[in-house]
């Protein structure tokens, strides 16, 4: 497979998109009023300890305080000996934490929707190599490692490198790498751990005491392996930072760095804002006919499968198959394009036999694993239904490049111009019942007014005019939305709509 890391540098913004055989795979997205926080660590204060949902609030300095739940606390606030500690969940020892008291916590998750950040006290420093944890001791090793030998030799490699009061995690990218770079990298990494800990000496908490490095330095820290066929930035200034950290740590990758410098827009030179268009629609059109369609709401997102125009030469149940695998390869890629977490729902098309809905539950599983994010899926049900979990961090991508209507607050629908008029109705018979007055001026949207006038003498302006024995003088405002009213008393000269709404 073919993998390219794409930069586009601008003013307002900075988007990098990681190509897989020339379709966008993952996008990130950064801007100055939504700079990322994930990996930003502080010294705060315990505000709240709530035994009731296991977890605590702290106050790190920012308009909400970040949620700490009890099993993200470190062994080094662990209960010892007679102290009285908060119990944890799965029979981890007690913790101990007291309202007023200071530690050290880590964003691990971005403020979503109406909620804080998520935080945790197990402090982890990545570096190109190792991934170093302060007060600990142990010694692991990526997963994704797959050699038994070069996975014993990191262990082994990294345990004799191991820096007294520090844990140790082997990242994918140190494979085939030397003592001298791991070695370089651990220095580095307690060297910055250090300065995190000498600043926050000098300051009180509430404060940050180290953030994480910019979008496009984490991408490269992390993604850009030897496994990436090129890089290319569009920016002469970012280009030379780039270089610049490769010479340090991996000068091997210098000849795959380009300069774009091109006219064309380099995400449009390699048609990623086609892409990107696509990845924020509600409806994704499949190859070969059907379509999925991507509902967001409070408590999870729900794909729903459909075979749309497909209409295949095979029985249903075949033809069913064929539609949901396309789907499930299609719905893996958008759940990493568009970044979504949280619990996912999936209604498949319906298929009878339960090898068939093995079939599908195999090809999302086998998908899957290109992911990155940590996930838990289970089977289809009897009802077509897959269920799975996908880490969220941040905001999903739609709620990037998108914000919910004014007009209808983000669901997607408005009332009805009947249900407008009949409230109009009702309150009118309420003020009339309370005041006595019969004359009124009505301000509402040109459509709207349309809609009460057609009909001449029988129009429905005409006849609640009849039927509650008020004049009504008609206005027209193109600025008003279309299922808003304002009623103008002609007696007081102003406006009574709120007074006599209910």
């Amino acid at each position: 497979m073919k993998k390219e890391i794409i930069i586009n540098a601008a003013t307002a913004e900075t988007r990098i998109a990681l190509l897989e055989d020339g379709h966008v795979a993952e996008l990130f997205v950064e801007r100055p009023e939504t700079e990322r926080n994930v990996g930003d660590i502080y010294l705060g204060r315990v505000r709240k300890v709530l035994q009731g949902i296991s977890a605590a609030f702290v106050d790190i300095g920012w308009e909400q305080d970040a949620f700490l739940h009890f099993n993200d606390v470190s062994r080094l606030y662990e209960a010892d000996g007679d102290e009285n500690g908060v119990e944890r969940e799965k029979g981890l020892p007690a913790v101990v934490l007291q309202t007023g008291q200071e530690m050290f916590v880590q964003v691990i998750k971005e403020p979503i929707g109406g909620k804080g950040p998520r935080v945790t006290s197990q402090i982890s420093l990545p570096g190109r190599y190792v991934v170093l944890v302060p007060n600990e001791s142990s010694v692991g090793v990526s997963r994704k490692i797959r050699d038994s030998r070069e996975k014993r030799r990191l262990r082994n490699l990294a345990r004799d490198l191991r820096p007294e009061g520090f844990g140790l995690i082997v990242r994918t990218v140190a494979e085939g790498k030397g003592e001298e770079e791991i070695r370089r990298d651990i220095e580095n990494l307690v060297e910055t751990w250090r300065r995190v800990d000498r600043k926050a000496a000098r300051l009180q908490p509430p404060a940050q005491v180290y953030k994480e490095v910019s979008l496009a330095g984490s991408v490269l820290r992390d993604l850009f392996g030897p496994d990436i066929d090129r890089l290319i930035v569009d920016s002469r200034s970012l280009h030379r930072e780039i270089i610049r950290y490769l010479e340090t740590v991996s000068p091997s990758l210098i000849d795959r760095v380009e300069l774009y410098r091109d006219s064309l827009p380099v995400f449009d030179h390699f048609q990623i804002e086609s892409e990107i268009e696509r990845g924020i629609r509600r409806k994704v059109w499949l190859q070969g006919g059907g379509h999925i369609v991507i509902e967001h709401t409070e408590a999870m997102v729900t794909i729903d499968v459909n075979s749309g125009r497909f209409i295949g030469r095979r029985n249903h149940e075949e033809n069913s198959l064929r539609v949901n695998l396309r789907a499930a390869r299609e719905i893996c890629r958008q759940l990493r394009l568009r970044d979504i977490g949280g619990i996912i729902v999936v209604d498949f098309i319906d298929m009878l036999q339960e090898k068939n809905r093995k079939k599908v539950f195999d090809e999302m599983r086998r998908e899957l694993k290109r992911d990155r994010a940590k996930m838990d899926v289970a089977p289809i049900g009897p009802f077509g239904l897959l269920v799975l979990t996908r880490q969220r961090v941040r905001p999903s991508l739609l709620f990037t490049f998108k914000e919910p209507c004014p007009t209808c607050h983000g669901t997607g629908m408005v009332d009805s111009k009947e249900t407008v008029v009949t409230e109009l109705e009702r309150w009118i018979k309420r003020f009339v019942s309370r005041t006595g007055q019969r004359r009124l001026k009505l301000v509402v949207h040109p459509e709207l007014a349309e809609f009460l006038t057609e009909g001449g003498l029988r129009s429905r302006l005409n006849r609640i005019m009849l039927q509650h024995r008020v004049f009504i003088r008609l206005q027209r405002n193109a600025e008003m939305s279309p299922t808003v009213f304002r009623v103008i008393s002609s007696r007081q000269k102003q406006d009574v709509t709120e007074e006599y709404r209910q």
